[in-house]
């Protein structure tokens, strides 16, 4: 396994790897990998190749959030990725991305309109300029990406079927603690106390899937029960409980076709994010 921190340096790999006819999977991170990120890289694994970058992407945080404080640790990285096969890690700087002088950004709306990308507004124009030059430097064949991140998900399909990316983007379902807490970098940050409150998420989820498989279609009533779980929660701040089309990740009133919901909410000072899908 290599480890490089250079645009070029993965351009030449790739492009010997692409001269041999191999295939390519791409696993995009911003690192402190956990069992979630390693569910990718077995995915990824049905190609010859495996790409994982680790890059804490500053242009997708605000102002406010944990740029600073977000987990780092390369060597944990390394050691997890190489155990399940990955062929070159990625590592660059921010310099090394975007320079001194950078000025072209991929923008979208609709989808980036509701839940996250409402209450993080600089969000997702981040995430989808960095995840655009990850794919032009990689060049993939797959792309795999975890679907407790729903509306990222929806908005890097959308971008590669609507800007023509020659790649498939392979979408990888919620890896949970055995406690039903969704694997998250971020989880490192809850005390003991905060650890066991948040698992006020997972038990809305589960108590708004039920209601769903077992056949409510008024979606408020899902949403207002789910947040009265969260409420009973001492430790938990709502940011957001909200239920979307898959296709748009606009609100809907009726439960049917594919709908996502999903909630945000603060354990402490800690935003943690859950989901499920159900498509009728």
């Amino acid at each position: 396994m290599k480890i490089v921190s250079t645009i070029q340096e993965v351009r030449d790999q790739v492009n010997q790897w692409k001269k041999e006819g191999k295939s390519v999977g791409f696993v995009p991170t911003m690192g402190y990998l956990h069992e979630g990120h390693m569910s990718l890289i077995d995915a990824a694994s049905e190609n010859d190749k495996v790409v994982v970058s680790i890059f804490v992407n500053p242009m997708q945080f605000g102002p406010n959030e944990d740029l600073a404080s977000y987990p780092r640790d390369l060597n944990h990285d390394a050691k997890m990725c190489q155990e399940h096969g990955v062929d070159l890690i990625f590592h660059p700087t921010p310099e090394e991305m975007y320079g001194d002088s950078f000025y072209s950004y991929v923008d979208m709306n609709v989808l980036t309109d509701e839940l996250c990308g409402l209450s993080r507004p600089v969000h997702f124009r981040g995430v989808c300029t960095v995840v655009t030059k990850l794919f032009n430097i990689v060049r993939p064949d797959k792309a795999y990406f975890g679907q407790k991140d729903a509306q990222q998900l929806a908005i890097i399909k959308r971008m590669v079927k609507d800007l023509n990316m020659p790649l498939e983007i392979v979408g990888c379902p919620i890896v949970r603690e055995e406690d039903g807490l969704a694997k998250s970098s971020r989880n490192t940050y809850l005390s003991e106390e905060e650890r066991k409150a948040a698992l006020v998420l997972s038990r809305s989820i589960a108590l708004g899937k039920k209601m769903v498989e077992e056949g409510e279609q008024d979606s408020k009533k899902v949403v207002d029960a789910m947040t009265v779980e969260i409420q009973k929660e001492p430790l938990a701040k709502i940011d957001y409980v909200k239920m979307v089309s898959l296709e748009t990740m606009q609100q809907v009133e009726t439960i049917e076709g594919g709908i996502l919901t999903a909630i945000a909410v603060y354990i402490g000072k800690t935003r943690l994010i859950d989901n499920f899908m159900y498509e009728l």
